[in-house]
């Protein structure tokens, strides 16, 4: 992950070295001819001690200054590096912000420039990317039955990480139920029961066009009725902007009473993941995301951009199609691969 953003990131920062260093030092030349021309003028120094004389001023400028307008032509250096690898329009403007507060009008060592921009950049992907809470902890402290909602477009990878959670939360000594509340998409009640039958897990389940809360209802009773530790509703992942499809949401969501919302997102189409779960937790509420594909994302835009959009922490990165393959998000790992 981070391959292409972490490549580009470096050229940029690179490019907007050199491209500051360049200017600002033939505005050091210029500054230091017209000094030993007002010197030569005056008698100070003689023609012929010009050139070595322009050389030593030159080199004891050693520091500068950007203004806005030259701060904004060389950012977009890194700006067009962050949209080229799926970055969020307002992550960007972050940055941006970020790095003008730190070069623009002030004194900035030529041979520190690099280090400054990087600096910069760490700080804010620093504050921008969220910790992520311990699932097994709250799930442990929470009542019981404890009930967690996913939600997801279709081919996000919802179903698998449900049954990934699952497999994590039985590892941990919990007992869980499925709900299909799926009940719409065509083989995903089946798709549900390989993983349930796979996991030795229970599923509650009815009929395609059945109520999916109906189904989340049984499902909770159930565990209930068994004592069960956590009820995982899998639910429908038509379009995001389909009207029908969150009115469903909510209806579940209003019938179940979830202790946890969680937005299931593919990392590999970037920024409409983000567009997605913005959607879905203006709509419905979302408390935290599993951004699955992680592992064959070599842009990894919507990680860097998913929490400071939607202000929810990043859970866990899917890593594979094993139920073992589920990374606990760890922002100084990001940050490291981004090499920073």
């Amino acid at each position: 992950m981070f391959k292409f953003l972490k490549e580009k990131i470096k050229k940029a920062v690179s490019a907007i070295k050199n491209s500051i260093t360049r200017a600002k030092e033939g505005e050091a030349e210029e500054k230091a001819k017209e000094e030993v021309e007002k010197r030569v003028q005056e008698g100070e120094i003689k023609e012929k001690e010009k050139p070595t004389l322009i050389q030593k001023i030159k080199r004891k400028l050693t520091t500068f200054s950007l203004n806005e307008a030259e701060f904004d032509k060389v950012f977009w250096e890194l700006e067009r590096a962050l949209l080229e690898n799926n970055v969020a329009i307002l992550t960007i403007e972050k940055i941006r912000e970020d790095l003008k507060e730190k070069l623009v009008g002030k004194n900035v060592k030529k041979g520190e420039l690099e280090k400054t921009i990087k600096e910069t950049l760490r700080k804010t992907l620093e504050e921008i990317l969220l910790d992520p809470f311990d699932l097994v902890a709250k799930v442990k402290k929470g009542k019981k039955p404890f009930v967690i909602v996913f939600f997801g477009i279709n081919g996000s990878g919802k179903t698998t990480t449900i049954a990934k959670v699952a497999n994590l939360l039985k590892k941990n000594k919990l007992s869980c139920v499925f709900s299909a509340s799926d009940t719409f998409r065509a083989a995903s009640i089946e798709q549900l029961e390989h993983h349930a039958s796979t996991l030795d897990i229970e599923m509650i389940k009815q009929k395609y066009g059945s109520d999916p809360a109906a189904v989340a209802f049984d499902a909770i009773e159930h565990a209930k009725a068994r004592k069960l530790d956590v009820v995982l509703i899998d639910t429908a992942g038509r379009m995001h902007s389909n009207i029908n499809l969150m009115e469903e949401m909510k209806k579940i969501c209003r019938v179940a009473k979830p202790d946890l919302k969680i937005f299931v997102g593919e990392s590999l189409i970037g920024n409409d993941a983000v567009v997605q779960a913005e959607e879905f937790d203006e709509k419905i509420g979302v408390d935290a995301i599993i951004l699955t594909k992680a592992d064959v994302d070599e842009k990894g835009g919507a990680a860097v951009s998913m929490s400071y959009v939607t202000k929810k922490p990043i859970l866990f990165l899917g890593t594979g199609q094993e139920y073992k393959d589920l990374d606990v998000f760890d922002k100084e790992k990001v940050i490291r691969s981004l090499g920073l």
